[in-house]
């Protein structure tokens, strides 16, 4: 059984998730974002978000961790800020001895959306369409961090594609008749 927990750094808001796979059947475990803004010194955010992560690895024992890069567009001191959160996040892993694996924000987004340029919302969409994201969870760091996994897991080989993790599968669509299609596509028939 895979278990991977995905984590999208933040020093305001962190999301977090677990992704949980066997036999080709994956399901999130836990998802959700990590409230930092309201605690005011930054060394108490820090250790927050170190005890928090220790505690996801003890609750749901996941056998790697997933976590986006920084992304090198931001200005230094959120980029300083950024990479402390994702410091101490990599630091609770490695303490528990859990594989780190990183992941840059266009390669996250590609995996799941098919589009290295996809924006926050399409990826959410594509995690709610394939039943991984809950419909209650709206958050975009919460669906980042469930990106983050799933990348992990098509970049792993532990999916095989994004179809694999849908709960349910799609019927295929019933076929109809010529007259159908005639019926249904007027503006594609054409006359002798």
């Amino acid at each position: 059984m895979d278990v991977i927990l995905g984590i999208d750094p933040g020093s305001l808001h962190m999301g977090y998730a677990i992704l949980k796979g066997q036999g080709g059947q994956w399901k999130t475990q836990a998802v959700g974002v990590l409230e930092l803004n309201k605690i005011t010194d930054i060394y108490q955010r820090l250790a927050h978000i170190f005890n928090t992560v220790e505690r996801l690895i003890k609750s749901h024992h996941p056998t790697a961790l997933a976590i986006e890069a920084p992304y090198y567009g931001k200005s230094v001191p959120s980029m300083l800020k950024l990479g402390r959160a994702q410091g101490v996040a990599i630091a609770a892993a490695v303490q528990s001895g859990i594989p780190v694996f990183e992941y840059a924000p266009r390669r996250i987004k590609q995996s799941v959306t098919g589009r290295g340029a996809a924006g926050k919302e399409q990826v959410q969409a594509m995690l709610r369409h394939l039943g991984l994201l809950p419909p209650q969870e709206n958050r975009l760091d919460a669906s980042d961090a469930l990106a983050v996994a799933l990348c992990h897991g098509l970049n792993q080989g532990l999916l095989t594609s994004t179809k694999a993790v849908s709960r349910s599968p799609k019927k295929p669509k019933k076929q109809g008749s010529w007259a159908d299609f005639v019926k249904n596509n007027p503006d594609r028939i054409q006359g002798k």
